[in-house]
C-alpha cells in the first residue's frame, strides 16, 4: 500500500505507530522514498525516537512513504507511489509526510511520526484531517534522522485523537509531562491571527474560539509573510547542502531535480536576511504570546488541491504560508482537525504557543477538540 515503503512489526504489545523514511530503524535503508537513495545501506542504529518508542513499548507497524526527500508539499511520488487522502482520494495528501498522516487517517496506525521542517507535519495532517504536532524547535531529537543539520526540522507525532498524541510526545520526548498536557479546567485567553485564507476557514477559526468558551483577541502578528520568505531560503540552503549532490545521479524526480537545482542558487546575501527576518520574528511571535495564552490560525489558506490540479502544475507555494513562518521561529504548532461550513472536509486549526510549552499546546488543543466535537 502506498502509505508505507515497508511494513515492519518492530516492538511490544503497545500502540501502533508509523515511522517516517527519514527515520533511522536499524537494519533498514533510510531512502527518504527516492530512488537516487534506493541502495542505501541498512541503519546501523535506531533514531533515538525510535529507541523511546521501543522502550515505551510501541509497535512498529512499518516505514512510511512520503515526498521524495521531504522537499515540497503536495505529497506527490512517481518512484514510491502517492498515499491516498483519507478526507478524498482525488485530493494531494500533503507533504512531506503524507504517508504518516495518511495511515493515521486511514486507521492503519493509531500514530505515526513524521518531520516538519517548514509545514510538513502540520500540512498533511491538515490535508488528512488528522491531528499533527510541530514541537518547539529542539524538544525532540533528531539524533538518527535526514538531514543530519537543520535549523527548523522538528520530529513530531500524528494522531486521530489528542490523548494518543500525548502518549506519543511523552514516549519521544524525555522532558515531556503528561500530565500538564491534560485538558485544563476554566478559560483560557487566544489570539486570532489576522491572515489571508479562504473566508469559510477563516470564520471556523473564530468560531472555534466561541465553541470552546475561550476568551479571544484578534492579532496583527508582524512579519508573516516576510519569515516565509526566509524559512524557504534557510530550507533551500540546508537542502541543498545535505542532498544536492544527488542531482548528479540523474535519479531524482523532475520536480526534485528541479528544486534543488534551483535552492543551490539561494546567495549568501539571501541566508543572512533571513537570519535577520529570523530574529525579528520570532521577537514579533515572543511579544504577541506575552498576551494570551496561544495563538490560533487556520493550518492552510485553503483546502487542498486535487492531484489532477498538481500534476497540471497549479502553485502549491501558498499552502505553507501560515504554517513555514513557526519553523523559523521554533515555537510550537499543533494542527486541529477543524470542521467548515458547506464542505464535508475538515480544514485545519493551527495553535501556536510559547517555546518549551507544548504541553500547554496539547492541553488547549484538547479542549478544543471536545469543543469542535460537540
Amino acid at each position: 500500500m502506498n502509505e508505507f515503503i515497508q511494513i515492519l512489526s518492530l516492538g511490544g504489545t503497545g500502540p501502533s505507530i508509523a515511522i517516517k523514511d527519514t527515520i533511522d530503524i536499524a537494519g533498514f535503508a533510510t531512502t527518504a522514498a527516492s530512488r537516487a537513495l534506493a541502495d542505501a545501506a541498512p541503519a546501523q542504529r535506531h533514531a533515538e525516537v525510535v529507541e523511546r518508542l521501543l522502550a515505551a513499548g510501541w509497535h512498529i507497524v512499518g516505514k512510511a512513504n512520503m515526498h521524495e526527500l521531504a522537499f515540497g508539499m503536495t505529497g506527490i511520488n512517481d518512484y514510491t507511489g502517492t498515499p491516498l487522502n483519507p478526507q478524498d482520494t482525488t485530493r494531494i495528501p500533503g507533504g512531506s509526510s503524507s504517508g504518516s498522516a495518511a495511515a493515521v487517517g486511514l486507521k492503519l496506525a493509531d500514530a505515526a511520526l513524521g518531520t516538519d521542517t517548514g509545514g510538513s507535519i502540520r500540512g498533511p495532517a491538515a490535508c488528512c484531517g488528522v491531528i499533527g504536532l510541530k514541537p518547539t524547535y529542539g524538544r525532540v531529537s533528531r539524533r538518527g534522522v535526514a538531514p543530519r543539520e537543520s535549523t527548523l526540522d522538528c520530529v513530531g507525532p500524528f494522531a486521530r485523537e489528542m490523548h494518543m498524541i500525548v502518549a506519543a510526545m511523552q514516549a519521544i520526548s524525555a522532558d515531556f509531562d503528561a500530565h500538564a498536557a491534560r485538558p485544563l479546567p476554566g478559560s483560557c485567553n487566544v489570539g486570532i491571527v489576522q491572515v489571508d485564507a479562504m473566508p469559510e476557514i477563516s470564520s471556523a477559526v473564530a468560531r472555534a474560539a466561541d465553541q470552546a468558551g475561550f476568551s479571544s483577541r484578534s492579532i496583527e502578528l508582524d512579519g508573516l509573510s516576510d519569515a516565509f520568505d526566509a524559512g524557504l531560503s534557510v530550507i533551500n540552503v540546508e537542502t541543498s547542502r545535505a542532498f544536492g549532490h544527488l542531482v548528479e545521479t540523474g535519479k531524482l524526480g523532475a520536480d526534485l531535480d528541479a528544486r534543488l537545482r534551483a535552492a543551490a542558487k539561494t546567495t549568501a546575501a539571501q541566508l543572512a536576511i533571513a537570519e535577520q527576518i529570523r530574529r525579528r520574528f520570532t521577537a514579533a511571535v515572543d511579544h504577541a504570546l506575552a498576551g494570551v495564552d496561544v495563538l490560533i490560525l487556520p493550518t492552510l489558506p485553503a483546502l487542498p488541491i486535487t492531484l489532477d490540479e498538481a500534476r497540471g502544475g497549479t502553485s502549491v507555494i501558498a499552502m505553507s504560508s501560515l504554517i513555514r513562518p513557526f519553523n523559523l521561529s521554533g515555537h510550537p504548532a499543533l494542527s486541529l482537525p477543524l470542521p467548515i461550513d458547506g464542505s464535508s472536509l475538515k480544514a485545519g486549526l493551527q495553535i501556536v504557543g510559547r517555546k518549551g510549552a507544548d504541553e500547554q499546546v496539547c492541553a488547549i488543543a484538547a479542549r478544543f477538540e471536545t469543543a469542535l466535537a460537540a
